[in-house]
């Protein structure tokens, strides 16, 4: 049987509860992660908070195969991820000695003062690994399931690429889509009882309204394309058996 590999995300940050930042980066890591055959199971938006951080953090690590955070990695005192997850792992949030280098190095060749702002971008949880940036220099982090990396979508997006190659992969979920011309309230109680007999598929029912007209999208998913075809087959009856009932 193929392992099924599980991801969660938490969004750290105040600027996004307050919705003074719009997220960007939950429906890219959704996109990879589906792309690569890795269910994303649950998303986190937490404040500016350690307790909040640290209860995400160790919640969601022993319950999925990875772990990625997004924001409260820069130079501000309000950025306080990595102290966070240290407090996490029961270990020091300390300067790392291979990002103080990349970063000092960063701003004597802008001629800009490395200041004690600046410096904090080099602090980590002892142990953790590097995630290269390419874009900023100043890296995110690994450390056991965790990866941490920038809330700039920009950012977050290169550093994700550099991720991706260290992951283990599964098997990618199929899906196909029937169009159906009923509400949910008329195929509810059909479209249940086909999920109950192909219990290794995911029979999604999204509401539609226009033009004045409620219609649904079914959406099947499976990773045996015979298990998917088989459902589908049985989902596009249902419809085609309302449909002439109702002509």
């Amino acid at each position: 049987m193929t392992e099924i590999i599980t991801a969660a995300m938490i969004v750290i940050g105040d600027e996004i509860l307050s919705g003074r930042t719009k997220d960007r980066n939950i429906g890219h890591l959704a996109d990879v992660m589906t792309a690569i055959g890795i269910d994303l199971k649950e998303v986190r938006i937490v404040s500016d908070d350690e307790a909040d951080i640290v209860e995400a953090v160790n919640a969601l690590r022993q319950r999925y195969t990875y772990v990625f955070t997004t924001g409260g990695i820069g130079p501000t005192h309000d950025d306080i991820t990595a102290d966070s997850i240290a407090k996490a792992f029961g270990v020091p949030c300390e300067y790392d000695e291979k990002a103080f280098a990349l970063l000092g190095a960063h701003y004597a060749q802008r001629g800009v003062e490395f200041t004690e702002s600046r410096k904090r971008m080099a602090r980590m949880p002892r142990g953790a690994e590097h995630i290269d940036n390419p874009v900023s220099v100043a890296p995110g982090f690994r450390i056991d399931n965790v990866h941490v990396m920038a809330g700039v979508p920009s950012i977050f997006q290169t550093m994700l690429d550099n991720v991706v190659p260290t992951l283990r992969t599964g098997q990618k979920l199929l899906s196909e889509t029937v169009h159906c011309p009923f509400g949910e309230g008329l195929i509810g109680g059909p479209l249940t009882e086909i999920q109950k007999a192909h219990p290794d598929t995911i029979i999604g029912s999204y509401p539609k309204y226009l033009d004045g007209s409620f219609w649904t999208e079914l959406v099947i998913r499976a990773r045996s394309p015979e298990v998917l075809d088989a459902a589908t087959r049985e989902v596009q009856s249902m419809v085609d058996g309302l449909a002439a009932a109702t002509a």
